[in-house]
């Protein structure tokens, strides 16, 4: 125990006597009281004059330094002495100052950091009194609370945010040892040196603040709750004391009733007698009890002294009944603190001899490792569960991070902030939920994770430029993402690790618009601004064919969309959307190095008004040439035509389009911007066109269109042994990805290799004798088994069409806020789950199981169950990965954002630095764009449906008036009657008074009846008065019985109501 002149730095001034021999004289002190304490523990030791005790050292120190040192400096330096023989403290410590660690103190970066230092908070509110510690910290994480207790007794209870939402001063004279909550009753339980406090934190000042059971026997030094929900009407509480007893007190909500102690007078607390109360106890250690816990996932209770053979007892609470062994873990020097990491199923624990021990709850012989570093005794450790770390600290205030798995240091900070003293209970406590350590002494500091301030403070980033794509490769698990910037990234979907990234793929400032992924995983392909495509192995990232760049290519030739339809090393076929509205088939084959078109759907068609049905006439001998769907012919000229009251034509802003094809029928479905959706349907050999008549155009633009098949059990078990299976297609089906893309010139193809024939026919007669296959269809769809097809609009509404081109559902969103335009769909493998995306960023989750099964009947409801903020701008595209549960999505804001399928919690970005952990919910974190959690949608829970009130009838008299006025010639011929009905319907019109709009609740149960009544609202009270007739009648029979009983008397009718 040396000084060094160096160490005089920083120390106060020490007047009117010689340091240097004041210091050599305590250093000679502190090595008489180290021996006789070594002679007493081996019972060498006789007392003699010289006997050196807490008094002699005390009133030595404080001849030698005078004032520059404290008596709480020196009680602390005297028990650090007493405790660690073998550890002898530096004189510094005296004077309440102590030394850094000099093992990984060295500043490092934020990136390498567990806890941002830099980013700490202090609560500074008066929890505390003058010259007062915190003794107790408690976080209640179902009620979002935080207790604190100071050991002058000021008990705190925090909300969110940490702001005090209640706090009491305790007029006990005993000093708070420890503090604890009761989930059950509600209170905040407290000890004393003597007695057990129990606050009613909600109580009003009119009432009592709660109770108060004393005397206890023995000196109270720590509290904890036994958290097991049996019963709500009680709570159970282990407490320690100072003679190494270990208490079990089980309280009801009827002992605050029937055992107050009526002797006492009004006071702060009412009064429990102890002595009423069946408090079994039993003694486990030969000092001290340090600390008590409860673990929930163990269903036992440990406590610590600083015993060295009962060191900690971890066991049932049951032990403290029956008196049979315990199980006993032995630590030298006993043990300072310990938790529990459930992930890890380790007890970790701390004591005076400055080694962590990672022990097996089941094994208490021999610890399973030991991590060193500490240069002072371990005084508090709490435990990060989700990353599965252990935080520790010494009385030196020394913090160090340790990860469980790997048995290494992970940081070490140093606290250097309050009154400079041991610590030898500093409380400190983590908070799983969102990431804080908190620790107390004279305020109250919270250190955040490093991770937890990036994910919250850091705007999520996966590439510097918006999103055209997402895509998911169901056989490799690997996610796709392109950027308007053309860079090309390819990322593991567990980790969030990039694989490999394709810059400039399609040449130098050629944007790549829009993407697709062969059913298997193997190819994938590409679409540019340019009208290029281009086929690539998604594996390799190796370019395999082109569509070459057409001479005149602009931005017509943008395409917007393209879907994979077969893909083999012989054959490739992709159909794709042009930003002009033509939508055609590009193939390639072995036989040739480039791409080339080989059909082309025609872009426009004249529709009757009447029935927006067109039947085609098609060659099934050109399926040869590409295999999917017969060519057509255009016998009329589209360019004289125009809209007129018999036809119109077809729009050709076309946004979007999906491919169905299944055993029994071949379609395609394209939406414009006006709202057409255009049912191309090649088995019954007919275009449709389908909308909603009582429309109007503006808002009504079709954004996204899907196909939605339903699948039965059958189907399903081989949906889920294929390796990857279609997300928006039966097995048979093709895929569809979003993107938007190329430019491509091809009128020679379109005039010399497609021939294209419509007939346009009114009448029906012959359409079900056209194909044989329709009436299979047909069959299909009385059974309930008919695809469907699902629409996204501007205006925020999803529709559901049946092949046949009836409307069957229209779908609105719930949301407090506005949803805006949906941009994008996708369902599951099943097709049981309906995703939507839109405008604002918002994601919504639809179950739509039971009524794909049976769309007719009215039971089956498509139910809301989800919806959450992804995104502060567009969602360019999304899906749902089934077997991990997430669902991932993509923006324009440049990221791509991965979230729980069910209740969307949002597990980071892709090209974050951390890897996910798609299977831990327990940390709520959101993007620092995003303000809301997801809100699970309930039944009862949804938006009111507003329904149009048709109101009755009343006879408009004005009107009739006009109608009489003037005899017609009906009535010259003696038809009066007949005429005089006429006009009275003719008079009829709804009533003028202002009403008030009606709501239908989409729950039945409320506002079932009151729900469908007219309301109407009256501008100023109407005084009620009886009608003149009836007034002239009720005159008559009063005056003439009037006249019988009593001639003389007249009644007055004008008063009469």
């Amino acid at each position: 125990m040396s000084g060094k002149k160096g160490d005089k730095e920083g120390c106060p001034a020490l007047e009117l006597i010689d340091f240097n021999n004041a210091l050599e004289q305590f250093q000679n002190l502190v090595e008489k009281m180290i021996i006789q304490k070594t002679k007493e523990s081996s019972g060498l030791y006789t007392k003699d004059n010289d006997e050196r005790d807490y008094e002699k050292f005390y009133t030595t120190t404080r001849t030698l330094f005078g004032s520059a040192v404290k008596d709480q400096d020196i009680q602390a330096f005297f028990r650090k002495v007493m405790r660690n023989l073998d550890e002898r403290p530096e004189w510094l410590e005296i004077f309440g100052c102590f030394r850094r660690a000099n093992g990984g103190m060295s500043s490092t970066s934020k990136e390498s950091m567990v806890l941002l230092v830099s980013e700490k908070q202090q609560i500074t509110h008066s929890v505390v009194k003058r010259k007062d510690v915190i003794k107790g910290i408690v976080k209640v994480p179902l009620l979002h609370l935080t207790v604190t207790a100071s050991q002058k007794g000021v008990l705190t209870v925090f909300r969110k945010q940490m702001k005090v939402l209640t706090t009491i001063n305790i007029e006990d004279t005993a000093w708070i040892t420890g503090c604890d909550f009761l989930p059950n009753l509600k209170y905040v339980v407290a000890v004393t040196e003597s007695t057990i406090i129990l606050w009613d934190y909600k109580s009003k000042e009119s009432k009592s603040d709660g109770f108060v059971i004393k005397p206890m026997k023995n000196c109270l030094l720590c509290v904890c709750t036994v958290t097991v929900a049996d019963n709500l009407a009680k709570d159970t509480i282990l407490m320690g004391d100072d003679k190494g007893y270990v208490y079990l007190l089980t309280i009801t909500s009827d002992d605050f009733i029937m055992k107050q102690s009526k002797a006492e007078k009004e006071a702060q607390f009412k009064v429990l007698d102890a002595e009423s109360f069946d408090i079994p106890k039993r003694k486990l250690h030969d000092d001290w009890v340090g600390k008590i816990k409860y673990f929930s996932a163990l269903k036992c209770f440990g406590s610590c002294s600083t015993d060295s053979t009962n060191s900690f007892v971890l066991d049932d609470i049951k032990r403290l009944e029956d008196h049979l062994p315990v199980k006993e873990f032995s630590v030298p020097k006993g043990v300072n603190a310990f938790t529990y990491c459930g992930k890890a199923k380790v007890i970790v624990t701390g004591g005076n001899d400055r080694i962590l021990r990672l022990w097996n709850p089941v094994v208490n012989f021999s610890p399973m490792g030991k991590l060193l570093g500490h240069k002072h005794s371990i005084v508090e450790i709490v435990t990060n569960e989700k990353d599965q770390h252990v935080i520790s600290l010494s009385c030196a205030k020394v913090f160090r991070v340790w990860d469980i798995q790997t048995l290494s240091p992970l940081q070490v900070f140093y606290e250097d902030h309050g009154t400079p003293e041991e610590m030898n209970s500093f409380p400190m406590v983590f908070d799983n939920d969102h990431g804080l350590l908190f620790t107390g002494s004279d305020v109250i500091d919270i250190y955040p994770l490093a991770n937890v301030i990036q994910d919250s403070k850091e705007l999520p980033q996966t590439h510097e430029k918006s999103l055209n794509v997402l895509l998911y490769n169901r056989a490799f698990h690997q996610i796709l993402s392109i950027c308007t910037e053309s860079i090309l990234k390819v990322w593991d979907l567990e980790t969030g690790s990039q694989i490999y990234q394709l810059e400039d793929a399609h040449g130098l400032n050629i944007e790549v618009t829009c993407a697709a992924i062969e059913r298997n995983g193997v190819y994938l392909a590409t679409g540019a601004c340019d009208g290029t495509v281009k086929i690539w192995e998604f594996e390799s990232g190796q370019e395999i064919k082109a569509l070459p760049l057409a001479q005149h290519s602009n931005d017509e030739h943008r395409m917007l969309k393209i879907v994979y339809l077969k893909a083999n090393e012989g054959q490739h076929a992709v159909i794709v959307l042009e930003q002009r509205g033509k939508i055609k088939i590009i193939q390639g084959d072995s036989t040739q190095t480039d791409l080339y078109v080989t059909w082309v759907l025609p872009e426009i068609v004249p529709f009757p008004r009447r029935n927006p049905v067109v039947y085609l006439s098609l060659k099934p001998a050109s399926l040869k040439t590409q295999d999917f769907f017969p060519e057509i012919r255009l016998l009329c000229n589209t360019s004289c035509m125009k809209n007129d009251t018999e036809t119109f034509l077809s729009s050709v802003d076309i946004r979007c389009f999906d491919v169905l094809k299944v055993e029994g029928g071949r379609l395609i479905a394209t939406g414009s911007a006006n709202g057409e959706i255009n049912l191309w349907d090649f088995e019954s050999a007919s275009v449709k066109c389908l909308r909603k008549t009582t429309e109007d155009n503006q808002g009504s633009g079709v954004n996204a269109i899907l196909f939605l098949v339903h699948r039965i059990s059958s189907s399903r078990k081989r949906s889920s042994q294929s390796p990857t299976p279609s997300v928006r297609s039966d097995a048979s089906a093709i895929a569809e990805q979003k993107g938007s893309s190329s430019d491509q010139h091809e009128k020679n193809a379109e005039s010399d290799e497609i021939n294209t024939e419509i007939k346009t026919e009114e009448t029906t007669s012959c359409k079900d004798t056209q194909n044989p296959k329709m009436n299979e269809q047909l069959l299909k769809a009385r059974a309930g088994l008919s695809p469907l097809l699902a629409s996204a609009h501007e205006s925020s509404c999803i529709r559901l069409w049946s092949i046949q081109g009836n409307l069957m559902k229209e779908l609105l969103p719930f949301s407090g806020c506005p949803s805006g335009p949906l941009t994008v769909l996708c369902t599951d493998i099943f097709t049981k789950i309906l995703l939507t995306g839109s405008k604002e960023g918002y994601i919504f989750r639809w179950n739509m199981a039971s009524f794909l099964e049976d769309s007719r009947n009215k039971k089956n409801e498509i139910k809301e169950e989800l919806c959450w903020r992804a995104h502060a701008a567009e969602v360019v595209d999304l899906f749902i990965e089934e077997e991990k549960n997430v669902v991932v999505t993509a923006s324009i804001d440049s990221s791509v954002r991965v979230w729980h399928a069910r209740i969307g919690y949002y597990f980071g970005y892709f090209g974050q630095a951390r890897k996910f952990e798609l299977t831990d919910t327990s940390r709520l974190i959101l993007p620092s764009d995003v303000n809301d959690f997801s809100a699970i949608i309930k039944e009862e829970s949804k938006h009111t449906e507003k329904k149009e009130v048709l109101y009755p009838l009343v006879l408009d008299r004005d009107k009739l008036k006009s109608l009489t006025g003037s005899p017609s010639d009906l009535e010259k011929a003696g038809h009066e009657e007949a005429v005089h009905g006429f006009k009275f319907f003719r008079a009829l019109a709804p009533e003028k008074l202002q009403h008030l709009e009606t709501f239908e609740f989409v729950s039945k149960e409320a506002g079932a009846v009151f729900g469908l009544l007219p309301i109407y609202e009256l501008e100023h009270p109407i005084e009620v008065s009886m009608p003149n007739s009836l007034q002239r009648i009720k005159a008559e029979k009063s005056g003439h019985k009037g006249r019988e009983k009593h001639p003389d008397s007249i009644e007055d009718l004008s008063q009469d109501k």
